[in-house]
C-alpha cells in the first residue's frame, strides 16, 4: 500500500469519527462549561503523555511528512476509539506555519537519556548563563515564516487526502503559553534563579525585562503578520482542554485572530520558592505587563508554596482568575480554605480539582459564581448523581 493509500485509509476513519453525533455533543457541552454555565463536568486524558502510545513500527509511510501525519492520524483515531473521554475530533485536519524561532544569543542545548524501557522522556539543560556577565550576551530575537515551504505542506496534504478529510491552514497552534519564567531557568539554571535574586538582583531584572520584550515583540510580530489562529474551537489549550466559547474572539474582530482573540496560559512555577517580597519586585511586574495585552487571564499557581504568592496575584486588576493547586502528594485543596475564599473575596475566579465526596463542601463553604471544579467518578451513574446535587449544594 503506496504512503498516500496508507493516508487516505486514515483520513476516512477520522472523518467518520468525527461526523458522530456526539462530537457536536461534546463541543456544546464544553462551550457551556468556558462560558460558565457548565451542563456536565468534562474530562480529558492526555495521552500525548503516555510514551509509545503510536509506535514507530505501527507507521508505515516512508514519506517523512506523510509518517509524521500518519502518526498524528494514527494517535487521535486511537484515542477516540479507546479511551471514551470527552475529546473532540473536528472534521478537518490542521496545517500551522513554519516559523523559525532563533535563540536568545546563546543557545540551549538539551541532553536526553534513555530509560530502562526505551523511553527518552528525561531530558535537562545546558544552560548557558554561567555567571551575571554572561547576560550581556542576550541579543533580540527576529522571527521568520516560511510561507513557502507552509503552502507546499498545505498542497501536499490536500492532494493526498484532501477530498476526504479537508486540510486547513489554521494560523498558529492552540496551545498559547505566557509563562516567562521558565525562559529565566532555561537560561541560568535553578540554581542561579534563586541565588541571583539575592547576588545578582540587577541581572535578574535584566533578563526578566529582556524575556517580557521578547515575549510581547513576539505576539505583536504574529499579530501583524497575520499568522494567529483562534483558539477558542476544538483545539486544546493551555492545561488541556477545548477552548470553546462565545466570548472569544473578542470585539472588532473581522477575520483575522490578534492577541485579544486568544485564549493565553498563564503561570510562573519556576518561581515558586522565591518569597513574595521578591517575587512582587521581580517576577509580578512582568506578569502584569502581560495581563495588559489580554482581554481574559487566568493563572497557574501550582505548589503550596506558590500559595504565598496569591494575595499579590489578586492585586492585579486584569487578571481574572487563578487555577489552586496544592501539587503531587499533598492534603486537598480544601485544605487551604482560607486560600481559596481570599482568592473568591478578591472577585476572582477560581479553578480547583478534588475528589468527588469533597464537591458537597467545597459547594457549602464556596461560592459558586466563577467556581471551575474538576472531579472524576468511578461510574457514570455515580457522576450522574454528583450532577443532580450539585445544584442543591451550591449558592452564589
Amino acid at each position: 500500500m503506496s504512503d498516500r493509500d496508507i493516508l487516505r485509509k486514515l483520513a476516512s476513519h477520522w472523518m467518520e469519527l468525527a461526523s458522530l453525533p456526539i462530537m457536536n455533543v461534546r463541543l456544546r457541552q464544553w462551550t457551556a462549561l468556558k462560558d460558565l454555565h457548565a451542563e456536565r463536568p468534562m474530562a480529558i486524558f492526555e495521552t500525548m503523555f503516555l510514551e509509545n502510545y503510536v509506535r514507530d513500527e505501527d507507521l508505515a509511510c516512508e514519506d517523512p511528512l506523510f509518517r509524521a501525519v500518519e502518526k498524528n492520524l494514527r494517535w487521535n483515531i486511537r484515542h477516540i476509539e479507546e479511551v471514551g473521554d470527552d475529546m473532540v475530533l473536528a472534521p478537518e485536519y490542521r496545517v500551522y506555519w513554519d516559523i523559525d524561532s532563533p535563540d536568545y544569543g546563546v543557545p540551549i542545548p538539551q541532553n536526553y537519556i534513555s530509560d530502562g524501557l526505551g523511553g527518552h522522556s528525561g531530558f535537562n539543560f545546558d544552560h548557558p548563563l554561567k555567571t551575571p556577565q554572561d547576560a550581556d550576551k542576550l541579543r533580540p530575537r527576529t522571527w521568520h515564516v516560511d510561507r513557502p515551504k507552509t503552502y507546499q505542506r498545505l498542497e501536499r496534504l490536500t492532494e493526498a487526502f484532501g477530498d476526504i478529510l479537508p486540510v486547513v491552514l489554521h494560523g498558529t497552534p492552540e496551545e498559547f503559553h505566557c509563562g516567562i519564567a521558565k525562559g529565566l531557568f532555561m537560561l541560568a539554571g535553578n540554581d542561579n534563579l534563586l541565588q541571583w535574586v539575592y547576588d545578582a538582583p540587577d541581572t535578574v531584572h535584566r533578563i526578566m525585562a529582556y524575556l517580557r520584550d521578547d515575549r510581547l515583540a513576539y505576539f505583536d510580530w504574529l499579530e501583524k503578520e497575520g499568522l494567529l489562529g483562534l483558539n477558542n474551537g476544538w483545539g486544546l489549550i493551555g492545561a488541556g482542554s477545548p477552548g470553546t466559547t462565545h466570548d472569544l474572539p473578542a470585539p472588532g474582530y473581522t477575520g483575522q485572530a490578534r492577541v485579544k482573540d486568544m485564549w493565553i496560559w498563564m503561570e510562573s512555577q519556576e518561581v515558586t520558592m522565591i518569597s513574595p517580597r521578591m517575587f512582587q519586585d521581580i517576577f509580578l511586574p512582568v506578569i502584569e505587563a502581560q495581563t495588559q495585552f489580554l482581554d481574559y487571564t487566568v493563572y497557574h499557581v501550582d505548589g503550596i508554596c506558590a500559595f504565598a504568592h496569591v494575595p499579590a496575584l489578586c492585586e492585579l486588576p486584569r487578571l481574572h482568575g487563578l487555577q489552586i493547586l496544592p501539587g503531587a502528594g499533598k492534603p486537598s485543596p480544601l485544605t487551604y480554605m482560607d486560600t481559596l475564599k481570599y482568592v473568591q473575596r478578591a472577585g476572582k475566579g477560581l479553578q480547583i480539582s478534588l475528589e468527588a465526596h469533597e464537591v458537597e463542601t467545597a459547594l457549602r463553604e464556596l461560592s459558586s459564581k466563577g467556581l471551575f471544579i474538576e472531579t472524576w467518578c468511578a461510574s457514570e451513574a455515580e457522576a450522574r448523581e454528583l450532577l443532580r446535587n450539585v445544584a442543591r449544594w451550591s449558592h452564589g
